[in-house]
């Protein structure tokens, strides 16, 4: 290498010289260098390729027209020439430039390394330095910055490698969670019956749907069109299903308004026993009608309550009042028996008249409560039959009377069949019930009295 310039004018004194170093141009870069703020360190990791600037000496030589050469596994390169200042300086510049070009490569391992950015990109840009390196105007390790670049070259392209995997198994499970939402989405438009609930997962879906990406546009589109279809097969259906809710509901509300009318027009009625029936009967066909708007359908329920409320008020207030008389008939006919079962039955013919008084304001006092009859008629039924045994223990004993006593007898049943038959045509069974068992009674007194007769 030639030594630093002696005193005395310089090679090529007398011949014009440029202003400037003449320094061919570079070869354009991959990409700039990230911008650094001043002042700012950048961390590199550390390089297998040296440093250029701190021996540059190592890595080319200058000559003394000031021709820059670099030393390649070839031989050397010239790389430019410099006149703008000693020698040194010019080798001292091509090597910086050489350290920009490795700080580059570094920086761009470290992001591989780190995994930032874009694999693909990274891959250009070290294909982009290693192409440029062979015509690079820089002094400096070339053969190791090369075949560093061949390593990053390769690292990249493991890196593109394993991203165009992660892509494809992004896009995988993409497209298989949209199949799924789909097929959610078909048994919904097919099978639901809830359809507030189905049409909130629906729009959950969507929504979910809209988050997925990473799917290519044809078989994108497939999904939507599925997805698509079954959520308006689902909008058709839950619209047909409450049309014909409407309809149910228009014709439960048009029975419904037979059935108050109806309702209304019974509740003044005093046919009690026929009308509480009816009712029964409506109620029945009221549940069968099925359900109206639920404004309407509580409207004529209020209506139609109201119309069975006043009837019911009515018979309750009219049973309550019979109820009451009842009772105290059962009271008077209970005071009535305690008469009755004092009669002294020792003058048969005084105890039948007692017997006769007894049972005619028996019959004027009327009906007593259901559960009263029974009981009470049984003890009457006790009275007669005693006074019966007294009249038949008198006949024995007064033998010659017995024609007369069998007349009396018929005449008797006459009496009181001819009562029964009266109070048939009047309506009164009751009273008829009661005289036709009194005539029995007679018939059998005057059975006996004719036997009795007989057998003289």
């Amino acid at each position: 290498m030639p030594g630093p310039p002696r005193p005395g004018p310089p090679p090529g004194a007398g011949r014009p010289r440029p202003a400037a170093p003449a320094v061919p141009p570079p070869v354009p870069l991959a990409a700039p260098i990230t911008p650094v703020t001043p002042g700012e360190t950048v961390a590199v990791p550390p390089s297998s390729v040296p440093v250029a600037s701190a021996d540059p000496g190592r890595w080319g030589r200058v000559d003394a027209e000031g021709t820059i050469y670099v030393r390649t596994a070839d031989g050397e390169r010239m790389v430019g020439s410099w006149q703008a200042g000693a020698p040194e300086e010019g080798l001292a510049h091509f090597a910086r430039r050489f350290d920009d070009m490795l700080t580059e490569v570094e920086l761009l391992a470290a992001r591989l390394t780190a995994g930032g950015g874009d694999p693909k990109n990274a891959l250009s840009s070290a294909k982009t330095l290693r192409d440029a390196l062979p015509d690079a105007t820089v002094v400096g390790d070339v053969v190791g910055l090369a075949a560093r670049l061949d390593e990053l070259v390769q690292q990249a392209e493991q890196a593109v490698g394993a991203a165009r995997s992660a892509r494809d198994a992004q896009r995988t499970a993409a497209i298989a969670r949209k199949e799924a939402l789909a097929a959610e989405a078909e048994t919904l438009a097919a099978e639901a019956t809830q359809w507030k609930q189905a049409g909130d997962r629906l729009k959950a879906i969507l929504d979910e749907w809209r988050t997925i990406r990473g799917i290519d546009r044809k078989t994108d589109e497939q999904l939507w069109k599925r997805f698509s279809k079954a959520r308006e097969g689902f909008n058709r259906r839950r619209g047909s299903h409450f049309a014909d809710l409407d309809r149910q509901r228009s014709a439960a509300k048009a029975r419904k308004e037979e059935l108050v009318l109806e309702a209304e027009k019974l509740s003044d009625s005093d046919d009690w026993g026929p009308t509480a029936a009816r009712f029964r009967d409506l109620m029945a066909e009221w549940k069968a009608a099925g359900r109206a708007q639920k404004d309407a359908d509580d409207a004529l329920w209020q209506r139609f309550r109201t119309a069975q409320d006043a009837f019911f008020a009515r018979r309750s207030e009219t049973f309550a009042e019979r109820d009451a008389e009842f009772a105290a008939n059962a009271e008077a006919k209970k005071a009535l028996l305690l008469e009755a079962e004092k009669i002294d039955t020792s003058d048969p013919t005084a105890a039948r008249a007692a017997l006769r008084a007894v049972q005619e304001r028996w019959e004027e006092i009327g009906k007593v409560p259901r559960d009263d009859i029974r009981p009470l008629e049984a003890r009457l039924r006790a009275v007669e039959e005693k006074v019966r045994e007294a009249a038949d223990r008198q006949w024995r004993r007064t033998d010659p009377e017995a024609e007369a006593r069998v007349a009396q007898f018929r005449e008797r049943v006459s009496q009181f069949e001819a009562q029964a038959e009266k109070a048939r045509a009047a309506g009164d069974t009751r009273r008829a019930e009661q005289a036709q068992n009194q005539a029995d009674q007679w018939r059998e007194w005057l059975a006996t009295a004719e036997q009795a007769v007989q057998q003289r």
